[in-house]
Parts: structure tokens; sequence; C-alpha cells
């Protein structure tokens, strides 16, 4: 599933290119990604028709166009979903479920011609129509076209924390409350009431740079641990930004339709039995909620009473 830097490459792409546009004509090719809008296909085509995009705001995993009428196009991108962003003569993609129109008032707009495709192969993603409510906070909701976004939320994503790269993120706060929590730090990382956008692959990157055991218990960890952890996550994920997301499959593509590639320079996520880049020894894969997690024996020894 796409982790925060994924998300911020197709925020960034979305930005560049739909920022100001008005939307529409709006097609509904297949009702499911678009299930949680009550009123049917229908009526999302038509409400969205003729709005304009004035902003691209990620937080966490969680994206969204604002839009100039105070509601907002939430992208629930799930398994396999994507925003592509397509001549209108490109011919439509085989798990093409929603196209939507971009009209912009200058003829000779750079995005004159294209349309934004939702494609969903497994279809667990979709979109959504969500008012704009104010942040808790009152501090802007994330990152935004200009940096920072208007102080507006989506309403579902209330209760969704800051991650790691918001620069009004308070990190003291953050590791107070990591280090409150009663549980292993990894599955700390993975809420994201605490702390968003960190999924399975960055978390077991982080904990490898950290030299920290996934089932290490958070009420255990020092404040410089803590605090050389959240460095840690930070620094694997600018670095995937920077290389444009992880990439397993064709599934995974920023707004042209191109991977990323940091999976290239993965340390022990899904390596098991190959030799830990810092000291030779063979990474370790351990079941994890239903999931995996992958650990170097030696740079990362498993406390003696950790929780899972």
């Amino acid at each position: 599933m796409p982790e925060l830097p994924e998300v911020e490459v197709v925020r960034r792409g979305l930005a560049r290119w739909v920022l100001g546009a008005r939307l529409g004509p709006v097609e509904v090719l297949h009702p499911r990604p678009v299930r949680r809008h009550e009123a049917g296909p229908l009526d999302f085509a038509g409400r969205l028709a003729g709005v304009r995009v004035t902003d691209v705001v990620r937080r966490g995993k969680f994206l969204w166009l604002a839009l100039d009428d105070g509601d907002a196009v939430m992208a629930h991108l799930g398994m396999s979903g994507q925003l592509l962003l397509q001549p209108r003569s490109t011919p439509d993609e085989r798990h093409l479920r929603v196209r939507i129109g971009l009209q912009f008032p200058a003829d000779d707009s750079a995005a004159s011609g294209r349309e934004l495709r939702f494609v969903d192969q497994r279809m667990f993603g979709g979109l959504s129509l969500e008012k704009l409510v104010p942040t808790p906070d009152g501090l802007p909701a994330g990152l935004g076209a200009g940096g920072r976004a208007e102080p507006l939320l989506p309403a579902p994503v209330l209760h969704i924390a800051r991650d790691p790269l918001d620069p009004d993120l308070d990190e003291r706060a953050l590791i107070e409350r990591l280090r409150s929590r009663r549980t292993g730090v990894k599955r700390a990382l993975l809420d994201q009431t605490l702390v968003s956008g960190v999924g399975n692959i960055y978390a077991d990157e982080a904990l490898w740079r950290a030299r920290l055991h996934f089932a290490r218990p958070t009420d255990q960890l020092t404040r410089p641990a803590a605090r050389r952890l959240l460095d840690a996550v930070r620094e694997v994920m600018r670095e995937a930004l920077a290389q444009g997301g992880t990439s397993f499959d064709a599934l995974y593509v920023n707004v042209n339709g191109e991977s990323g590639y940091f999976d290239r320079s993965l340390a022990v996520y899904g390596q098991e039995g190959r030799p830990c880049p810092r000291c030779g020894t063979p990474v370790r894969r351990d079941a994890f909620m239903n999931r995996s997690s992958f650990t170097c024996p030696h740079c990362q020894p498993r406390p003696r009473q950790g929780r899972w």
C-alpha cells in the first residue's frame, strides 16, 4: 500500500497540473470507487462539474483536492489506486474507473487537453466528496501547493496525526506521546493517530537505521533513542521521496505513470536471508500483524520482553 513518499509524489504532480482547473465533465465508469458518496455516481459527477481546484493537500497518506465550493475530493489509493494525468486522446486504461475533465481559463495552459483519471485494478480505493472543517489546532492542515495548506481538513481526516515531514509537527510532544505508550515501537509507528504516513516498508527501514527491534517497548525508549528513530524515519522518507517512492510493481506510479525506484536502496525490507548492509548478518523475517517485519538480528537485537 502506498506510504507517505508515494502519496507526496502524486500530490506534487497533481499540484503542478490541476491547480486552478475547473473540473468537468466527470464520468464514473464503475460505481464502486465512489461508494462512499451515498447519493450515487450521477450526483457525484454532477456536484464536481464546474468547481475549481484551489489546492492539492496531503496529510500523512491522505490526499485531497480542495475546491472553491468548500468541499474536497479525497482520494483513497488503497492497494492499487492511481491518479493519472493523460491526454484526452490516450486510450482508456484497462482498469479506468473515473474520468475527470480539466478546464483552464487560458487556452495556452500546459495542462490543456489533459484529463485526470482514477485507475484501480483491485478497487479497494476510491474518490469521495467531503466537507472541509477547521483543524483542531488551528494550524495548516498539511502540505499544500504553496508549502502549507489552509487550516481545513476533510472531516474523515480529523483524527489523523501530523506526519514526520509536516513543518507543524510538535516533535517534543510526539516523543513524549510515543514514550507514554505501552506497546511495541513498530505498532506505535503504524498508528496513524500518533504519527501519520508511516507504513510497513519505511517502519522497517527506519528501525534498522535506528538499530531498534520492532518489538522494543515504547515505554522503555529513552528520549535520545526516540529522537534517533524519528530522525531515521525522516531520513528514509526523504531519500525515498527523492527517488519517487518505492515500487515493487507497475501499480505504484506517479501522475505520469512512472514507477519509483527506492526499492533498490532497501536495507532490510523484503531482504530475508540477504546480508545486512551494515554487518553482513542474514536479514530475518518475522510475522507481524498479518504482515512481515524484517530485521538484522545483530544490529537490532530482540528485547527480552518485547510487546508484539
